[in-house]
């Protein structure tokens, strides 16, 4: 800790922090010893590095290799004593190539090969099956890259392991619903755990506590990072795998489904120098990827952007990110206290919790700072009473707060096997009614029919293929800042923002509907498009 203090770098003590074994391999175990140099965590091309001595030509010539690879190196000084800890844990991958189940890396080249079969989940499962085989002769690595294979090559969100009485099942999210891909025994699973377990830097011989950890691979000089969560069951250890693809955040604000009008809206009011921006819904909306396309367009040479998430998902270049960590009491209220002393124009808090949160939002918006936030509530217009009853004072909503969002994410139907269907006849005064009622509505009828999904093999049979976001917003005009005052409701607060001539949820869904971009069941599924609250 002296030369810690001495060279004011970070101490870390290495004993009591994760050590991250694909970290480790960056560097190998000899040349860690020699320099005294361990790498402890990696998260995309971002590295963490304890050193004992930042004098040794040794040290600087390893962290000079590491930045020629493209790694971004954020160096802390650790003991003799942390940096052995770090270095028995190179065992862990000598032991593991010695068991059955194979070599320890997943390779990135034989991911990409993989992922050139596989263009289906039936493609997945047809790999699988040549594979591991009638006789079991197999290399777990090899089931782990397909798995991994195919779910990023179909658009998976997350991969799902799930221990059964018989099997384990195998599921993708995709477009967010689960799908079966595959079972596999418990034997073969078993193994499958520990190699995931060793790649995700977490603790083999823990098995009745939850353990959090994570991977990167590199496709296509692209690194795809790997969330990896296993929780204890009463059939096993569950894993949910998931996959953060930075092409999956990479939308541009325009191409997400919003209506003409609300985009306009929204592009204005991003413009403004200061003011609180708001995205409501539940979780999996798509909440987070409308706030990094917005980012994305504000961001710039003349442009300081501060983030505070919980957890960094996406690494934005450009954007200063930061994450919440409650052990080292880092919460969104610290971080963005910490955040306005490092004289940002933009700040986007991951979401609002509470009142503390919620004050020093508003009050960063008051004084001269654009900020983006979530807030978990069901529509718009919800957002201003859920703030009040947080504890935030009224009088103070309508000068801080900009625009209020609210979205869904919709399935699309797939372009290529959608058929059309007859408008049911017991939705059809519904749909009409919410038609008749549509502001700025760019359809001049009702069509004669709507489409359903089919299947087919370009979306692995399901009928629908990618998703599409439905809107809805309240901007904070005169008309609403006046009943503010009066503590009101989520329904008054929606009758008053009708003058704004923005289309609600229900609106957008059925715009949607008789355009043949979504059907009816999906929307039932998102909405209720039968009731007005």
């Amino acid at each position: 800790m002296i030369l810690a203090q001495k060279y004011g770098v970070p101490f870390i003590d290495l004993k009591s922090t994760q050590i991250k074994t694909n970290a480790l391999r960056l560097v190998t175990e000899e040349r860690s010893r020699a320099s005294q140099v361990a790498v402890f965590d990696v998260v995309g091309k971002k590295i963490k590095v304890a050193i004992l001595s930042p004098r040794r030509e040794e040290v600087k010539s390893e962290i000079k290799d590491l930045e020629t690879r493209g790694y971004f190196v954020e160096i802390f000084i650790a003991s003799i004593h942390g940096l052995q800890y770090a270095w028995e844990r190179y065992q862990d991958i000598t032991n593991s190539t010695k068991t059955s189940s194979g070599s320890l890396d997943v390779s990135a080249d034989d991911i990409t090969r993989t992922m050139k079969r596989v263009k289906s989940i039936d493609d997945v499962r047809i790999v699988l099956d040549e594979v591991i085989g009638a006789n079991n002769k197999f290399k777990v690595s090899s089931i782990v890259e397909i798995i991994l294979a195919g779910g990023i090559s179909v658009g998976a969100s997350d991969i799902h392991f799930e221990p059964e009485d018989e099997a384990v099942t195998v599921r993708y999210r995709l477009d967010g619903v689960l799908t079966i891909v595959a079972n596999l025994t418990h034997p073969t699973y078993k193994l499958l755990l520990s190699r995931i377990k060793l790649l995700s830097g977490m603790k083999l011989n823990i098995k009745s506590n939850a353990q959090d950890g994570r991977f990167t691979v590199d496709i296509n000089k692209q690194a795809i990072e790997m969330r990896i969560s296993v929780i204890p069951g009463g059939n096993g250890e569950s894993i949910v795998m998931r996959i953060l693809n930075p092409d999956n955040i990479d939308v541009a604000i325009e191409s997400m489904g919003i209506q003409k009008h609300l985009l306009e809206v929204i592009k204005r009011e991003t413009e403004r120098p200061n003011g609180l921006i708001l995205n409501t819904g539940p979780t999996g909306s798509g909440k987070t990827t409308t706030l990094y396309a917005l980012l994305a367009k504000k961001k710039g040479a003349n442009i300081k952007i501060i983030t505070i998430e919980d957890p960094v998902e996406y690494h934005l270049q450009g954007v200063v990110q930061t994450q919440v960590d409650h052990k080292k009491n880092y919460t969104f209220a610290s971080g963005l206290r910490a955040a306005m002393r490092q004289d940002p124009d933009v700040i986007m808090v991951g979401e609002i919790r509470d009142v503390e949160t919620a004050e020093i939002a508003i009050h960063s918006a008051l004084t001269g700072h654009l900020v983006f936030s979530t807030l978990h509530t069901n529509s718009a217009a919800g957002a201003f009473p859920r703030l009040i009853d947080l504890g935030v004072e009224p009088s103070i909503l309508s000068s801080a707060v900009n625009l209020v969002l609210a979205q869904r994410l919709v399935r699309k139907l797939c372009e290529h096997c959608k058929q059309p269907i007859a408008i049911p006849t017991s939705r059809k005064t519904t749909i009409e009614k919410i038609f008749n009622q549509t502001p700025r509505n760019d359809l001049a009828h009702i069509p004669s029919s709507i489409y359903g999904p089919k299947g087919c093999a370009e979306c692995n049979q399901s009928g629908y293929k990618g998703r599409i976001g439905i809107f809805e917003a309240v901007k904070t005009t005169a008309a609403i800042s006046d009943i503010l005052e009066e503590h009101p409701t989520g329904r008054l607060i929606k009758k008053t923002a009708r003058e704004q001539g923005i289309m609600n949820l229900r609106e957008d869904g059925v715009n949607k509907l008789l355009k043949g971009i979504t059907s009816i069941n999906e929307l039932d599924r998102v909405i209720d498009i039968e009731s007005e609250d």
